[in-house]
Protein backbone atom coordinates (compact mmCIF):
# COMPACT_ATOMS: atom_id res chain seq x y z
CA UNK A 1 0.00 0.00 0.00
CA UNK A 2 2.44 2.32 0.92
CA UNK A 3 4.93 1.07 -2.03
CA UNK A 4 1.61 2.03 -4.12
CA UNK A 5 1.68 5.35 -2.97
CA UNK A 6 5.17 6.81 -2.69
CA UNK A 7 4.26 10.11 -4.50
CA UNK A 8 1.84 10.71 -2.78
CA UNK A 9 3.21 10.19 1.19
CA UNK A 10 6.17 12.41 0.05
CA UNK A 11 4.00 15.20 -1.09
CA UNK A 12 2.40 15.04 2.01
CA UNK A 13 5.53 15.31 4.21
CA UNK A 14 6.47 18.05 1.95
CA UNK A 15 3.30 19.96 3.23
CA UNK A 16 4.46 19.37 6.75
CA UNK A 17 8.21 20.43 5.94
CA UNK A 18 6.78 23.53 4.40
CA UNK A 19 4.66 24.22 6.74
CA UNK A 20 7.60 25.06 8.89
CA UNK A 21 9.91 26.40 6.89
CA UNK A 22 7.58 28.95 5.91
CA UNK A 23 7.41 29.96 9.35
CA UNK A 24 11.02 29.98 9.64
CA UNK A 25 11.28 32.22 6.35
CA UNK A 26 8.37 34.52 7.41
CA UNK A 27 10.32 35.09 10.87
CA UNK A 28 13.69 35.71 8.78
CA UNK A 29 12.18 38.25 6.45
CA UNK A 30 11.18 40.36 8.87
CA UNK A 31 14.20 40.57 10.34
CA UNK A 32 16.70 40.45 7.00
CA UNK A 33 14.85 41.12 4.61
CA UNK A 34 13.15 38.84 2.17
CA UNK A 35 15.82 39.23 -0.78
CA UNK A 36 18.76 38.12 1.71
CA UNK A 37 16.93 35.54 3.40
CA UNK A 38 16.35 33.91 -0.46
CA UNK A 39 19.82 34.21 -1.58
CA UNK A 40 21.73 32.77 1.98
CA UNK A 41 19.14 30.10 2.30
CA UNK A 42 19.95 28.38 -1.05
CA UNK A 43 23.03 28.67 0.02
CA UNK A 44 22.86 26.93 2.96
CA UNK A 45 20.28 24.36 1.38
CA UNK A 46 23.26 23.34 -1.00
CA UNK A 47 25.60 23.10 1.49
CA UNK A 48 23.19 20.05 3.40
CA UNK A 49 22.40 18.35 0.12
CA UNK A 50 26.13 18.48 -0.84
CA UNK A 51 26.97 16.80 2.47
CA UNK A 52 24.02 14.26 1.74
CA UNK A 53 24.39 13.41 -1.80
CA UNK A 54 28.26 12.71 -0.80
CA UNK A 55 27.26 9.66 1.61
CA UNK A 56 24.12 8.93 -0.77
CA UNK A 57 25.36 8.80 -4.07
CA UNK A 58 29.25 9.31 -3.35
CA UNK A 59 29.00 12.26 -5.37
CA UNK A 60 29.09 15.85 -3.50
CA UNK A 61 27.94 17.44 -7.23
CA UNK A 62 25.36 16.73 -10.00
CA UNK A 63 28.36 16.39 -12.01
CA UNK A 64 27.15 13.20 -13.40
CA UNK A 65 23.97 15.02 -14.98
CA UNK A 66 23.13 15.32 -18.53
CA UNK A 67 22.98 18.44 -21.24
CA UNK A 68 19.61 18.18 -21.17
CA UNK A 69 18.66 17.92 -17.48
CA UNK A 70 20.78 20.59 -16.44
CA UNK A 71 19.13 22.39 -19.01
CA UNK A 72 15.45 22.06 -17.85
CA UNK A 73 16.68 21.60 -14.41
CA UNK A 74 18.49 25.28 -14.71
CA UNK A 75 14.98 26.35 -16.23
CA UNK A 76 13.03 25.41 -13.01
CA UNK A 77 15.22 26.74 -10.87
CA UNK A 78 15.07 30.00 -12.52
CA UNK A 79 11.39 29.96 -12.62
CA UNK A 80 10.56 28.00 -9.35
CA UNK A 81 13.20 29.41 -6.94
CA UNK A 82 14.71 32.71 -8.71
CA UNK A 83 11.28 34.50 -9.88
CA UNK A 84 8.35 32.77 -8.07
CA UNK A 85 10.64 32.71 -4.64
CA UNK A 86 11.01 36.04 -4.87
CA UNK A 87 7.18 36.93 -5.59
CA UNK A 88 6.52 34.55 -2.52
CA UNK A 89 8.76 35.67 0.18
CA UNK A 90 8.17 39.27 -0.62
CA UNK A 91 4.44 38.69 0.36
CA UNK A 92 5.53 36.84 3.39
CA UNK A 93 7.08 40.25 4.43
CA UNK A 94 3.17 42.09 3.25
CA UNK A 95 0.31 39.55 4.31
CA UNK A 96 2.38 36.89 6.57
CA UNK A 97 3.27 33.62 6.16
CA UNK A 98 -0.27 31.77 6.36
CA UNK A 99 -2.10 33.68 3.78
CA UNK A 100 0.98 33.65 1.25
CA UNK A 101 0.61 29.53 1.14
CA UNK A 102 -2.98 30.37 0.74
CA UNK A 103 -2.83 32.26 -1.87
CA UNK A 104 -0.09 28.88 -3.00
CA UNK A 105 -3.08 27.30 -3.47
CA UNK A 106 -3.63 28.25 -7.12
CA UNK A 107 -0.53 26.24 -7.97
CA UNK A 108 -2.41 23.12 -8.08
CA UNK A 109 -4.80 23.83 -10.95
CA UNK A 110 -2.01 25.85 -12.61
CA UNK A 111 0.46 23.01 -12.54
CA UNK A 112 -2.35 19.89 -13.36
CA UNK A 113 -3.15 22.02 -16.74
CA UNK A 114 0.24 22.74 -17.42
CA UNK A 115 0.95 18.92 -17.20
CA UNK A 116 -1.68 17.70 -19.35
CA UNK A 117 -0.11 20.52 -21.82
CA UNK A 118 3.25 19.71 -21.92
CA UNK A 119 3.73 16.38 -20.21
CA UNK A 120 0.15 14.81 -21.68
CA UNK A 121 -0.66 13.91 -17.79
CA UNK A 122 -3.49 12.34 -17.50
CA UNK A 123 -5.60 12.54 -13.98
CA UNK A 124 -8.40 9.66 -12.39
CA UNK A 125 -11.00 10.73 -11.64
CA UNK A 126 -10.89 10.49 -7.97
CA UNK A 127 -7.66 12.65 -8.17
CA UNK A 128 -9.88 15.33 -9.96
CA UNK A 129 -12.75 15.02 -7.20
CA UNK A 130 -9.31 15.21 -5.11
CA UNK A 131 -8.26 17.93 -6.81
CA UNK A 132 -11.64 20.12 -6.62
CA UNK A 133 -12.50 18.89 -2.65
CA UNK A 134 -9.06 20.03 -1.42
CA UNK A 135 -9.01 23.71 -3.40
CA UNK A 136 -12.41 24.14 -2.55
CA UNK A 137 -11.10 23.24 1.27
CA UNK A 138 -8.50 26.23 1.17
CA UNK A 139 -10.46 28.86 -0.60
CA UNK A 140 -13.24 28.56 1.91
CA UNK A 141 -10.22 29.57 4.03
CA UNK A 142 -9.08 32.15 1.88
CA UNK A 143 -12.41 34.51 1.08
CA UNK A 144 -15.32 36.07 3.14
CA UNK A 145 -19.02 37.41 1.96
CA UNK A 146 -19.12 40.97 2.35
CA UNK A 147 -22.84 41.53 3.12
CA UNK A 148 -22.20 45.05 2.00
CA UNK A 149 -21.49 44.73 -1.68
CA UNK A 150 -23.34 41.18 -2.40
CA UNK A 151 -19.99 39.88 -2.93
CA UNK A 152 -16.66 37.77 -2.14
CA UNK A 153 -13.72 39.65 -1.02
CA UNK A 154 -10.16 38.95 -0.18
CA UNK A 155 -9.29 39.12 2.90
CA UNK A 156 -5.38 40.49 2.23
CA UNK A 157 -3.89 43.61 0.49
CA UNK A 158 -3.71 43.50 -3.52
CA UNK A 159 -0.22 44.19 -3.04
CA UNK A 160 0.62 41.03 -1.22
CA UNK A 161 -1.91 38.90 -3.30
CA UNK A 162 -0.05 39.75 -6.36
CA UNK A 163 2.71 39.05 -5.26
CA UNK A 164 1.78 35.60 -3.67
CA UNK A 165 0.06 34.87 -6.83
CA UNK A 166 3.42 35.23 -8.62
CA UNK A 167 4.91 32.42 -6.26
CA UNK A 168 2.06 30.07 -7.32
CA UNK A 169 3.16 31.07 -11.01
CA UNK A 170 6.30 30.14 -10.11
CA UNK A 171 6.19 26.86 -8.50
CA UNK A 172 3.48 25.51 -10.64
CA UNK A 173 5.58 26.02 -14.09
CA UNK A 174 9.03 25.61 -11.78
CA UNK A 175 7.19 21.75 -10.97
CA UNK A 176 6.75 21.04 -14.61
CA UNK A 177 9.33 21.79 -15.33
CA UNK A 178 11.35 20.07 -13.08
CA UNK A 179 9.81 16.76 -14.06
CA UNK A 180 10.18 17.45 -17.85
CA UNK A 181 14.31 18.19 -16.90
CA UNK A 182 14.85 14.94 -14.21
CA UNK A 183 13.82 11.79 -17.10
CA UNK A 184 14.88 9.37 -14.20
CA UNK A 185 17.73 11.44 -12.51
CA UNK A 186 18.01 11.18 -8.81
CA UNK A 187 15.89 14.03 -6.90
CA UNK A 188 18.28 14.85 -4.36
CA UNK A 189 20.65 16.08 -7.26
CA UNK A 190 18.34 17.68 -9.54
CA UNK A 191 17.48 19.68 -6.50
CA UNK A 192 21.00 20.65 -6.49
CA UNK A 193 21.34 21.73 -9.76
CA UNK A 194 18.16 23.44 -9.05
CA UNK A 195 19.09 25.43 -6.26
CA UNK A 196 22.86 26.07 -7.84
CA UNK A 197 21.45 27.83 -10.58
CA UNK A 198 19.28 29.94 -7.92
CA UNK A 199 21.93 30.68 -6.17
CA UNK A 200 23.56 32.24 -8.88
CA UNK A 201 20.52 34.36 -10.00
CA UNK A 202 20.10 36.05 -6.62
CA UNK A 203 23.91 36.83 -6.19
CA UNK A 204 22.94 38.48 -9.94
CA UNK A 205 20.40 40.12 -7.87
CA UNK A 206 22.05 41.23 -5.37
CA UNK A 207 24.75 42.46 -7.18
CA UNK A 208 22.82 44.70 -9.45
CA UNK A 209 20.37 46.02 -6.49
CA UNK A 210 23.60 46.90 -4.65
CA UNK A 211 22.59 44.85 -1.35
CA UNK A 212 26.09 43.16 -0.75
CA UNK A 213 26.31 44.65 2.43
CA UNK A 214 22.58 44.01 3.24
CA UNK A 215 23.88 40.34 2.31
CA UNK A 216 26.99 40.69 5.46
CA UNK A 217 24.48 42.79 7.74
CA UNK A 218 22.30 39.66 8.24
CA UNK A 219 24.71 37.12 8.57
CA UNK A 220 24.91 38.99 12.10
CA UNK A 221 21.48 38.71 13.06
CA UNK A 222 20.54 35.98 14.98
CA UNK A 223 17.16 35.39 14.53
CA UNK A 224 17.69 35.84 10.77
CA UNK A 225 20.14 33.13 10.59
CA UNK A 226 18.38 31.09 13.07
CA UNK A 227 15.25 31.40 11.05
CA UNK A 228 16.74 30.75 7.59
CA UNK A 229 19.07 27.87 8.85
CA UNK A 230 15.60 26.06 10.00
CA UNK A 231 13.83 27.14 6.76
CA UNK A 232 16.83 26.13 4.60
CA UNK A 233 16.89 22.59 6.26
CA UNK A 234 12.56 22.19 5.62
CA UNK A 235 12.37 24.17 2.38
CA UNK A 236 15.26 23.91 -0.55
CA UNK A 237 16.72 20.44 1.24
CA UNK A 238 13.97 18.11 2.39
CA UNK A 239 10.67 20.23 0.99
CA UNK A 240 11.90 20.75 -2.23
CA UNK A 241 13.74 16.97 -2.98
CA UNK A 242 10.53 14.89 -1.84
CA UNK A 243 8.42 17.22 -3.92
CA UNK A 244 10.63 15.81 -6.71
CA UNK A 245 10.53 12.33 -5.01
CA UNK A 246 6.57 12.83 -5.05
CA UNK A 247 6.33 14.13 -9.32
CA UNK A 248 8.87 11.23 -10.35
CA UNK A 249 6.09 8.66 -8.85
CA UNK A 250 2.80 10.65 -9.53
CA UNK A 251 1.34 12.91 -11.39
CA UNK A 252 2.30 16.62 -10.99
CA UNK A 253 -1.14 17.47 -10.65
CA UNK A 254 -1.74 15.29 -7.81
CA UNK A 255 1.53 16.17 -6.24
CA UNK A 256 1.20 19.94 -5.93
CA UNK A 257 -2.67 19.34 -4.76
CA UNK A 258 -1.46 17.19 -2.07
CA UNK A 259 1.36 19.97 -0.91
CA UNK A 260 -0.93 22.60 -1.17
CA UNK A 261 -2.80 21.67 2.14
CA UNK A 262 0.35 23.52 3.96
CA UNK A 263 -2.20 26.31 4.23
CA UNK A 264 -4.40 24.25 6.56
CA UNK A 265 -1.26 22.90 8.78
CA UNK A 266 -0.10 26.01 9.42
CA UNK A 267 -2.92 27.07 11.07
CA UNK A 268 -1.98 24.75 14.24
CA UNK A 269 1.06 25.74 14.86
CA UNK A 270 -0.12 29.43 14.30
CA UNK A 271 -2.67 28.68 17.58
CA UNK A 272 0.47 27.46 19.35
CA UNK A 273 2.93 29.60 18.57
CA UNK A 274 0.93 33.01 17.89
CA UNK A 275 -1.93 32.55 19.88
CA UNK A 276 -4.22 33.31 16.26
CA UNK A 277 -7.89 32.38 16.49
CA UNK A 278 -9.34 29.83 14.30
CA UNK A 279 -13.00 30.23 12.84
CA UNK A 280 -15.52 27.41 12.23
CA UNK A 281 -15.05 28.42 8.61
CA UNK A 282 -11.29 27.38 8.56
CA UNK A 283 -12.00 24.34 10.65
CA UNK A 284 -14.64 23.41 8.23
CA UNK A 285 -12.19 23.97 5.29
CA UNK A 286 -9.95 21.98 7.17
CA UNK A 287 -11.96 18.87 6.91
CA UNK A 288 -12.84 18.97 3.44
CA UNK A 289 -9.42 19.24 2.58
CA UNK A 290 -8.20 16.53 4.42
CA UNK A 291 -11.18 14.52 3.05
CA UNK A 292 -10.33 15.43 -0.52
CA UNK A 293 -6.19 14.33 -0.16
CA UNK A 294 -7.59 11.14 1.43
CA UNK A 295 -9.19 10.29 -2.81
CA UNK A 296 -5.85 10.36 -3.81
CA UNK A 297 -5.03 7.31 -1.91
CA UNK A 298 -8.09 5.53 -3.51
Amino acid sequence: MIQSHIGEFAALLVAVFWTVSALAFESAGKAIGSLVVNLLRLVFALVFLSVFTLFYRGLALPVDASAYQWTWLSLSGLVGFVLGDLFLFKSFTIIGSRLAMLIMTLAPPITALTGWLLLDERLGVFSIFGIILTISGIALTTFSHNPEHERLQLNMPVRGFLFALGGALGQAFGLVLSKKGMAGYDPFAATQIRIIVGIVGFSAIVLLMGRVRQVFDGLKNRKGMAGTSIGALFGPFLGVSLSLLSIKYTSTGVSATIMSTTPILIIFPAILLFKQKVTVKEVIGSIISVIGVAFFFI
